[in-house]
C-alpha cells in the first residue's frame, strides 16, 4: 500500500502554504503522512479547482482531504471521485452563489469547523452540510480565517488522522 497522504485545498484569496495549512501539514507529517498543497491561485472557477484536485490525485493511497473556504468546497466536491478516508473542512464555501452542486461521497469521518463571526461564509451553510451528513460541526469564537482557533483545529485534525490510520 502506498504512503497515506493529506491533500490541502486553499481558499480563494490565500495560497497553498498559508499559516493554517503549514500548521496542519506539520501535524500530518509527524504522524507519517505525505502532504501536498496544490496551487489554485490561477483558477477562480471553483469547478475548475475541483477538476484540478481530482486530476492530480491518483488512487491507491489512503487519502485525507482538507479544505478552507473555497478549498472546503473543492475538497467536499471531490469526495465522490476520490473517496477519501476523512475530510476536514474549515469555513467551507458551500451553498453559495457561484458554487454549484451538492457534495456527494463525503466520508463518515467528516469534520467541519466554522467561526461564529464569519463575515464571508454564513454559518448556516456549514450547519446545513453537517446536519445532512451527521458530520461533526465545531463552531468556534472566531472569524472566517479561524486564526484564533488553529490549535483547536490542529487537535481535531490530529485525532482524525489517528482514526484514519487505524482504519487502513
Amino acid at each position: 500500500m502506498s504512503e497515506p497522504r493529506v491533500v490541502f485545498a486553499h481558499g480563494k484569496e490565500s495560497g497553498p502554504w498559508g499559516s493554517k495549512i503549514q500548521h496542519l501539514a506539520t501535524i500530518a507529517q509527524t504522524q507519517g503522512f505525505a502532504v501536498e498543497s496544490l496551487d489554485y491561485s490561477d483558477l477562480m472557477d471553483p469547478l475548475a479547482r475541483v477538476e484540478r484536485l481530482v486530476d492530480h490525485t491518483p488512487a491507491g493511497a489512503p487519502l485525507i482531504l482538507v479544505g478552507s473556504s473555497m478549498g472546503g468546497y473543492v475538497s467536499a466536491m471531490a469526495c465522490d471521485a476520490l473517496e477519501p478516508e476523512a475530510l476536514l473542512l474549515m469555513a467551507p464555501a458551500l451553498y453559495l452563489d457561484g458554487y454549484p452542486g451538492e457534495p456527494a461521497g463525503c466520508p463518515d469521518d467528516t469534520i467541519v469547523v466554522h467561526g461564529w463571526d464569519d463575515d464571508i461564509v454564513p454559518l448556516d451553510s456549514s450547519y446545513t452540510f453537517a446536519k445532512s451528513r451527521r458530520a461533526a460541526l465545531h463552531v468556534v469564537a472566531d472569524g472566517h480565517r479561524l486564526a484564533e482557533s488553529i490549535e483547536f483545529i490542529g487537535a481535531l485534525f490530529s485525532a482524525q488522522l489517528k482514526r484514519a490510520l487505524d482504519r487502513v
